[in-house]
């Protein structure tokens, strides 16, 4: 057992610093254009299946109230928390459409969405990508394994390199801290 426990933290130690080594710049980069959105009073948008839809909920958060530093609150939204809609969209149109539809209402050009899928490939959440894209957002791909679709349709994207979703999950979590920690600094 203690193995295993060595083994799993190893693990994740070593997928994040491989992730840090692709994409730092890129990290900064992000952070600057989600923060220029925010300043020029714009919205961040945020969705995903499961345990990425935690991990949208998570973030919004963090941006809303706050990080590290105090500040006042900031425009992000968790397109996965309203059960009446994701069932209302998921019942009337088909599940793939819950997040297009509500991007669709919510998203203006200068918005950025994000969308996060361990395997790149969740339709619903490829779907939501490609509408805040034709509507004018910036967009961002969480994901992982290959990148899957999303990677070919988002404006930017963070590919963990790695096939095991707790691995892809932890350095997501991450990512959108650094961000997180980043927006407080530029902000």
């Amino acid at each position: 057992m203690l193995e295993k426990v060595k083994k799993s933290f190893r693990e994740s130690a070593e997928v994040k610093l491989a992730f840090l080594e692709l994409y730092a710049e890129r990290i900064v980069e992000v952070a600057q254009i989600i923060a220029t959105a925010l300043k020029d009073g714009n919205k961040v948008l945020l969705f995903g299946n499961g345990g990425s839809a935690a991990d949208a909920q998570h973030i919004a958060a963090e941006i809303v109230g706050r990080f590290k530093k105090e500040r006042r609150a900031l425009p992000a939204i968790a397109l996965t928390t309203d059960t009446s809609i994701l069932t209302a969209v998921g019942n009337d149109y088909g599940f793939e459409h819950i997040f297009e539809r509500q991007v669709e209402a919510l998203c203006m050009p200068g918005d950025v969405a994000i969308g996060i899928t361990t395997s790149g490939n969740s339709e619903n959440v490829i779907r939501g990508i490609k509408k805040a894209h034709d509507l004018g957002a910036t967009t961002i791909a969480f994901t992982g394994r290959n990148g899957g679709k999303i990677a070919e349709v988002a404006h930017y994207s963070f590919i963990v390199p790695s096939y095991e979703t707790p691995r892809i999950q932890e350095c997501h979590i991450t990512l959108g801290h650094v961000i997180c920690e980043l927006i407080d600094e530029l902000l």
